[in-house]
């Protein structure tokens, strides 16, 4: 944990998607496992695939062909793969929902003045769709996926981008995510970081990384901050 003094002086907030917004591992399981079974392979049991989330679609699908962390799958296996995953995520992607607190911490932010973003390592075909589709793309004044930046999280620049387009400093930009790639990111950036506990991470509990909160759900963030 950090050695923040509270409530800290925020300006702005970027909150991640998977994991931390919506729960999404179940599509993304169930895409992974379509997509197996398309290719005549074995299913992967659903908490392995979702400790495999939060490093974007690519990354899954390697994960979910080899079923290590690690190792590279065949070049071409893979190109095979992708696309029967994409087909079947377009299919199941607007059955995510929100986690609870999340609207409820949303309106809360956006009532207390603070300006929103969102900072995904989703690609943006479905980061778009997906936020419109679920009615929560009105709440963010920024969208940064996956691809909208030469680099993504954990690398500090959506962040510094963010603070940029906010027209704040980057400390007074808290990053609400769920794993260690928003830890490392912020640090990166120099900006305060929250987690929630009820997200993705590898699996990993959060209170083991590098952050400035723990937060049971998004409104608990609020008895945290003041407005810069």
């Amino acid at each position: 944990m950090g050695k923040m003094q509270f409530p800290l002086s925020i300006a702005a907030i970027v909150i991640d998607l998977d994991g931390t917004l919506l729960h999404s591992a179940p599509e993304l399981a169930e895409s992974a496992n379509r997509m197996l079974r398309d290719m005549g392979r074995p299913a992967v049991p659903q908490q392995l695939l979702m400790s495999y989330i939060g490093n974007g679609i690519s990354w899954l699908v390697k994960r979910a062909l080899t079923g290590d962390m690690h190792a590279e799958p065949d070049a071409a296996l893979y190109e095979r793969a992708l696309p029967i995953f994409e087909k079947h995520y377009t299919e199941l992607l607007l059955q995510s929902r929100p986690f609870a607190g999340v609207v409820e911490g949303l309106d809360a932010m956006k009532a207390a003045g603070f300006r929103l973003g969102c900072i995904t390592n989703k690609v943006a075909r479905y980061t778009e769709p997906l936020l419109k589709g679920i009615g929560m793309s009105r709440y963010f004044d920024i969208v940064l996926s996956g691809d909208s930046l030469p680099e993504k999280k954990p690398h500090p620049m959506p962040l510094l981008h963010a603070a940029r387009f906010f027209g704040v400093t980057v400390e007074q930009l808290l990053l609400i995510g769920d794993s260690l790639n928003d830890a490392v990111a912020a640090r990166a950036a120099g900006c305060p970081v929250f987690c929630v506990p009820y997200g993705y991470n590898h699996g990993e509990p959060v209170d083991g990384l590098d952050l400035d909160a723990v937060i049971a759900d998004l409104p608990a963030a609020l008895k945290l901050i003041k407005k810069a």
